[in-house]
């Protein structure tokens, strides 16, 4: 029913190929138009604007490992791994 379409993407201009599945895709959902960009360009204006976090590393309060974190660690509050915190909140919820 669908055949390939050769497109070219309004972003960089190179060629694209629409399969026939992405037709069905856009069918399925009812979308009107094709694709205007390539997937390269689709993925990078999907992560346009976005900025990478920034961690901190810190001491795990229990296994004494390194933690990777998003905020500033204070001296007043523990750290926890990632693995230890999953630890701590898996007692928390079999807890109640």
């Amino acid at each position: 029913m669908y055949e390939e379409k050769t497109l070219i993407c309004k972003e960089c201009g190179c060629e694209f190929i629409f399969t026939p599945g992405e037709q069905q895709f856009y069918a399925d959902r009812g979308f009107e138009n094709e694709p205007q960009r390539c997937k390269a360009c689709r993925d990078a204006r999907k992560g346009y604007g976005k900025t990478e976090r920034k961690k901190y590393i810190a001491k795990c309060a229990a296994c004494g490992g390194e933690a990777k974190v998003p905020f500033e660690p204070r001296e007043d509050r523990p750290v926890y791994c990632s693995d230890c915190f999953a630890r701590l909140q898996n007692k928390e919820e079999s807890s109640r």
